[in-house]
């Protein structure tokens, strides 16, 4: 294990002498510029064709030794994860933590390297000035590979209202442990102002801290240099400037994204910061992916709007990109969409209703949809969106469960008929006015009952602000003697919170799930204990007590 970085190290010393040695011996043709040698005749005009077209194949030489590197990395990844038996205790531990600190080092250094599209500077030639106009910022992130699907979600300074906080929150909400392992969400801003970026990095650090430290999110913006100069751009299909400058940046800041992801995960899912997901979304795409698995499909959509909920595999978005970068300043990227299938599949020479059915073949698409679009001020300024999706089935505001027999109770005031006998019972939501400190919700069992688990999930998809804040869910054990032991023990986990209640959970972000261990069992009473006043009402949506 210790030697790996070292023959790392040395492997990219033999890649680097080799490229080197490769171009200086490609021979000159007869009478071609080689540079001033003593005592040769005088420098005659250099074959820049030829020059160009070596540059060319140095170029994707360099971009499949990254691939090289990348799949390189991956493999000190599986082994630093194999425990390495065969040597002592102590040494077998150093050489894991040596190991697994080179890889960390290599994956951060590889996460911010510039991605690989070998033609894109004949589209934007402007990118040479700069060598580093191609390299991601990576604000946020901990490199996270090998995941079944990546989002990517571009969002930008908005005059009006932000919507990309509800949005992270709309896709985090139902996702279980596993999906939240097999996922990556990037987030794209799409601005060069540092300042900018660096406060929505820091609001989604501070909303999403656990999905943050997983590497479940990450904050990724472009290079200073890499928006090209959009005072040329030509007016066309009767779009303002100002509309042909929006449509033209968000092709690039989709094409930017597709390439940042192309090695991330297999399946690739463009999103807006403005949509809301269907509860259940992760499952419905894997299954839908399962089902078409042997299709030969450019892309599945999950929702019918604009490139809202398009799916493509992770292996096509080099292709994708390019035929984006290649027109990027001519159509609005919807429309080069289409264009693609058309390319690839349609006849000339036969007639529209053939070339619909061809393809149709590529793109398959999902009902009912799992994405709707929310955001009523477009990122264009000045245009107000009402795009719905009337695919997009309309969200329960609650959900019910069959729960233990209970005695309810509760300080907090509900608003009109949402109650907590009317959550509970599987008829409503509870909504209840500002809580303060010390209120609280009270689930009293007639007979103590053994609990394994529970689940608290606060806001819906109408009122997602109105969320239960600094929030303990705790449990009364029925056995007072064995509680004791369990708090006041030496290597006790456990706090104990007033009248003799122990705390089991909190809410996050809206949620508070969790199990209950057989030390606590049998639990006569569970509890929601408010530590702070809060600035909004709170909205309980779905309570599930598992026995």
């Amino acid at each position: 294990m210790r030697c790996y970085p070292v023959r790392l190290g040395a492997l990219l010393a033999l890649l680097a002498v080799l490229t080197v040695s490769w171009i200086r011996s490609v021979p000159g043709r007869p009478g071609e510029w080689t540079g001033s040698v003593p005592g040769a005749p005088g420098p005659k005009t250099p074959d820049l064709q030829n020059l160009y077209k070596r540059l060319l194949v140095a170029e994707e030489l360099g971009g499949q030794v990254n691939k090289d590197l990348s799949s390189i990395l991956e493999q000190l990844v599986n082994i630093s994860r194999t425990p390495n038996v065969s040597q002592p205790v102590s040494n077998s531990s150093l050489t894991n933590v040596t190991s697994t600190e080179a890889v960390k080092q290599l994956r951060a250094d590889l996460s911010h390297h510039s991605f690989t599209q070998p033609n894109i500077y004949l589209y934007m030639p402007h990118l040479r000035q700069h060598p580093d106009s191609l390299r991601p910022n990576v604000v946020v992130g901990k490199g996270r590979r090998g995941v079944s699907i990546v989002f990517g979600i571009p969002t930008v300074k908005r005059e009006k209202q932000s919507y990309l906080i509800n949005t992270l929150n709309s896709l985090l909400s139902s996702l279980t442990a596993a999906q939240s392992h097999d996922l990556l969400i990037i987030v794209f801003v799409a601005e060069t102002d540092s300042e900018y970026v660096s406060s929505v990095a820091q609001t989604i650090t501070d909303s999403f801290p656990k999905e943050v430290q997983s590497g479940l999110m990450e904050v990724v913006s472009p290079s200073q240099y890499y928006y090209p100069n959009f005072t040329t751009l030509k007016e066309t299909f009767g779009d303002s400037k100002e509309r042909v400058k929006w449509r033209t940046k968000q092709n690039l800041d989709f094409s930017f994204l597709m390439l940042y992801a192309q090695d991330k995960g297999t399946y690739y899912v463009q999103l807006e910061d403005d949509v809301v997901a269907k509860t259940g979304y992760y499952s419905d795409m894997k299954a839908f992916v399962t089902q078409t698995a042997s299709d030969e499909w450019l892309y599945l959509e999950f929702s019918q709007l604009g490139f809202i909920g398009k799916m493509f595999r992770t292996r096509d978005l080099p292709l994708i990109a390019e035929f984006f970068l290649m027109f990027h300043k001519d159509k609005p990227i919807d429309w080069l969409l289409d264009h693609i299938l058309w390319v690839k599949v349609c006849n000339p020479e036969k007639d529209n209703k053939d070339c619909d059915q061809q393809k149709a073949l590529l793109k398959q698409r999902y009902k009912p949809s799992l994405f709707q679009h929310v955001g009523l001020h477009s990122s264009l300024p000045g245009k107000i969106q009402q795009l719905k999706d009337k695919d997009f089935d309309q969200q329960p505001l609650f959900r019910a469960h069959k729960n233990p027999a209970a005695d309810l109770s509760s300080s907090l005031k509900h608003y009109q008929h949402h109650s907590l006998s009317r959550l509970y019972n599987g008829e409503d939501f509870l909504w209840a006015l500002t809580p303060l400190r010390d209120d609280y919700i009270l689930f009293s069992f007639p007979q103590p009952i053994h609990i394994s688990g529970f689940l608290f999930r606060s806001g819906n998809v109408k009122t997602s602000a109105d969320k239960f804040y600094n929030t303990t869910v705790e449990v009364l054990p029925g056995n007072a003697a064995l509680k004791d032991k369990l708090v006041f023990g030496s290597d006790s986990k456990y706090k104990e919170s007033k009248d003799g209640f122990i705390i089991v959970g909190a809410f996050e972000n809206g949620l508070a799930e969790g199990e209950i261990e057989a030390g606590l069992q049998p639990v006569s009473a569970l509890r929601l204990l408010v530590h702070s006043d809060s600035d909004v009402w709170a909205l309980l949506s779905e309570v599930h007590i598992r026995t």
